[in-house]
């Protein structure tokens, strides 16, 4: 069994069908990556999977904690780095405080964040704000990871340390699905690519047979984001 099965997923917006009837399998340790033009349905597609929408069809079986790095960082504004890690851990998993503190630490520094756990969001770039994000979702011990565009908000400066940390990730085995609009990184970092349009799955393989495919549209597509 997969981890994450998703069958016949449809949602609907205003009387638009917006998924249709896409069905998507994660195994352990695998990492997906979603590509596509805007509005194909990606984000729906994960927000589906991460029970931030509810699907108008279809079925989502998956036993097991998520974590979720969302575009916008989404960090409480409020709270330093550390309140920002180990809030859930310990709010809602009820883990031992210090241990909970100890490990956030420990993840700080492992992505180039050491001597930040006092500052306030507004203190960091972007890209050290993405990368308290995903060390604020790996402090949940995640069986599955979703990365919904993490650089889009990013200035390109910033882009390459937060891609960094997810490449080490996948190296780490850690289960991925990651919807980007970074051609290169997806290529290098997926086990497998879906592309998607208009709520469909127009094509599903490893980064080879989607980089090499003959579909026409295909080539369009990947064609605009070549120099």
């Amino acid at each position: 069994m997969s981890l994450l099965e998703m069958k016949n997923i449809k949602k609907i917006y205003d009387g638009k069908e917006v998924l249709k009837d896409v069905s998507v399998n994660v195994e352990k340790g695998e990492v997906l990556v979603i590509i596509g033009p805007s509005g194909s349905g990606k984000s729906t597609l994960l927000r589906c999977a991460t029970n931030l929408e509810t699907p108008d069809g279809g079925e989502i079986k998956f036993d097991g904690q998520m974590g979720l790095v969302f575009q916008e960082f989404n960090l409480f504004p409020h709270h330093n780095v550390l309140k920002n890690i180990t809030n859930a851990p310990i709010k809602v998993q009820k883990r031992n405080k210090k241990e909970v503190k100890e490990e956030a630490l420990q993840l700080l520094k492992k992505y180039g964040l050491e001597g930040k756990e006092n500052s306030y969001p507004n203190e960091l770039s972007g890209g050290q704000k993405q990368r308290v994000s995903i060390v604020r979702a790996l402090a949940m011990h995640p069986d599955i990871l979703f990365f919904d565009e993490p650089t889009s908000a990013l200035d390109p400066e910033l882009t390459g340390e937060v891609l960094k940390s997810i490449r080490e990730l996948a190296n780490e085995h850690m289960t991925m699905v990651i919807v980007t609009h970074e051609m290169s990184f997806a290529r290098k970092v997926a086990d497998r690519i879906i592309f998607l349009e208009d709520g469909d799955i127009i094509i599903e393989g490893t980064p080879d047979e989607v980089f090499n495919s003959d579909n026409p549209r295909i080539i369009n597509f990947l064609g605009k984001f070549e120099d």
